[in-house]
């Protein structure tokens, strides 16, 4: 069941919602709040989903016991939102208990943050029914049945498993395929936007003359090192090797570096730029088949022999092509969308109102954000669309239409997928790799680390070896256009 109860942050939902205007689109008096030609949000179907958000606050109940009850907080005085609090930490003996005034300002501050998440999707779904139909975007009910059977199956091992789910949480099965209506229009919608964003061999062939360091290869060498900690230690394992014992034997005894150790002391493909400076300075100066050494670095002592030598290659824009192709089809799709996405919230906010009581950021007539308190539309601070569960609770389960779907509409920073899960991703840029963890005392790490660059023979974790720091492979394009 992990997978589904993302989607319980049925409050977060892809693309904006507003509010307020100061004329026309009056708001009914059921409503809190009505999108233009979309007509109102009822206060019914508000308080329905802020049910269902609330009760993703809840922790899961212990295995054989039932779900302690949902409670919505509820203005003005949060009778039952403070009484259950007030259960869940009862006062220690010989302490004064916590005042109401204290419990209810706890309470007003969770339904603040349910009522602007619960605003903001149902004002988002507005949206994205709008959207769809003056792109033109359809979408079956079998589409529908079909996604929303996938999702289910996926996250549920048992029948009885899904039914408990929409007990726990107030869901109906309507409920869940409305919100993977959502989610694959919004699919469609990009799908319509970047569709078309073909990149031409000269294009290609451009980038690769701009980048050409990115898809080359330095020279290399393939070593077999030995490490100590002085420079007598140094000259006996020198000695030993230069008296016909193998460097097995020898990394064994002597070596302090445990990546290399017990692996006779190999490192294979090192770049003068993945060793340690002087390292790398004494390496690139000795002849293949030469034994060197002892060289002092910040590490210890090395003793090494260059075992080959692997001249400097390029790879040719023939076999980048793929990758590069892949990266400006990318760049296009999301310069397209973030064009769309300014366009397309302030169009739609200027056709939304809501009432006073439920206004959320993105509501027309809103307080203006404070300068440099909002992020991009969707993104957090590392730039990828975070959603907010409901509550602010962790989410622990994806149901249908909550899972991480295809590129979607960037979100505004209240918002999250209609699915809840993962929140639709701006058509990203190849991401840099990270340099690994776990490395050797002898490797100053400056560079990225690749899955396809050379690795140590004998290496099992597959990471670089001691003494050296990784470069990046030339099959992974990271330049700037």
């Amino acid at each position: 069941m992990n997978g589904f109860r993302a989607l319980l942050p049925a409050c977060a939902v892809a693309l904006t919602a507003l509010a307020l205007s100061a004329c026309g689109n009056a708001i009914p008096g059921n409503a809190v709040a009505t999108v233009e030609d979309e007509g109102p949000i009822t206060k019914q179907r508000f308080d329905k989903w802020m049910r269902i958000a609330a009760a993703s606050l809840r922790p899961p109940a212990p295995e054989g016991q039932k779900q302690p009850p949902v409670v919505v907080p509820t203005p003005p005085d949060f009778t039952d939102c403070v009484r259950q609090l007030r259960g869940q930490a009862p006062t220690p003996q010989g302490q004064r208990p916590t005042p109401d005034d204290q419990l209810r300002q706890q309470c007003r501050q969770q339904y603040d943050a349910l009522r602007d998440e619960v605003m903001q999707f149902l004002l988002s779904a507005q949206w994205i029914e709008g959207e769809a139909q003056e792109q033109g975007v359809q979408v079956s009910q079998r589409e529908i049945d079909q996604q929303f059977a996938q999702e289910r199956d996926a996250s549920f091992q048992a029948e009885k498993d899904y039914r408990q789910f929409l007990r726990d949480f107030g869901y109906s099965e309507e409920d869940l395929k409305f919100r993977v209506r959502l989610t694959v229009l919004q699919q469609k919608i990009v799908e319509k936007l970047t569709k078309g964003n073909e990149v031409t061999n000269e294009q290609i062939r451009q980038y690769y003359q701009r980048n050409r360091r990115q898809f080359s290869q330095p020279e290399r060498r393939d070593l077999r090192v030995v490490l100590t900690e002085e420079r007598s230690e140094a000259q006996e394992a020198k000695q030993a090797l230069q008296d016909g014992e193998s460097f097995s034997s020898v990394a064994k005894e002597y070596s302090i570096d445990p990546a290399t150790k017990g692996e006779g002391g190999v490192l294979l493909a090192q770049a003068r730029e993945s060793l340690e400076q002087s390292l790398g300075e004494a390496v690139f100066s000795a002849q293949e088949g030469e034994l060197s050494g002892p060289v002092e670095t910040q590490f210890g002592w090395y003793v090494f022999k260059v075992q080959r030598v692997i001249p400097a290659e390029q790879q040719p824009v023939e076999q980048a092509a793929d990758s590069i192709r892949q990266l400006l089809t990318q760049r296009r799709s999301q310069e397209t969308l973030q064009r769309f996405v300014e366009e397309y919230m302030k169009r739609w906010k200027e056709r939304t109102n809501c009432r006073e009581g439920f206004v959320v950021q993105s509501c027309s007539g809103a307080p203006e954000e404070p300068e440099g308190g909002q992020a991009p539309p969707g993104a957090a601070p590392d730039g990828q669309p975070q959603p907010v569960p409901p509550g602010g609770g962790a989410p622990q389960q994806v149901p249908p239409g909550g899972g991480a779907a295809p590129q979607q509409v960037p979100v505004p920073p209240q918002g999250g997928p209609p699915g809840g899960g993962a929140a639709p991703q701006p058509v990203p840029v190849p991401p840099q790799q990270a340099a690994p963890g776990g490395e050797s005392p002898a490797r100053r790490v400056e560079g990225p680390w690749t899955p396809d660059a050379p690795a140590a023979a004998g290496d099992p974790r597959g990471s670089p070896p001691a003494g050296h720091r990784p470069t990046a492979s030339p099959s992974v394009p990271a330049a700037s256009a």
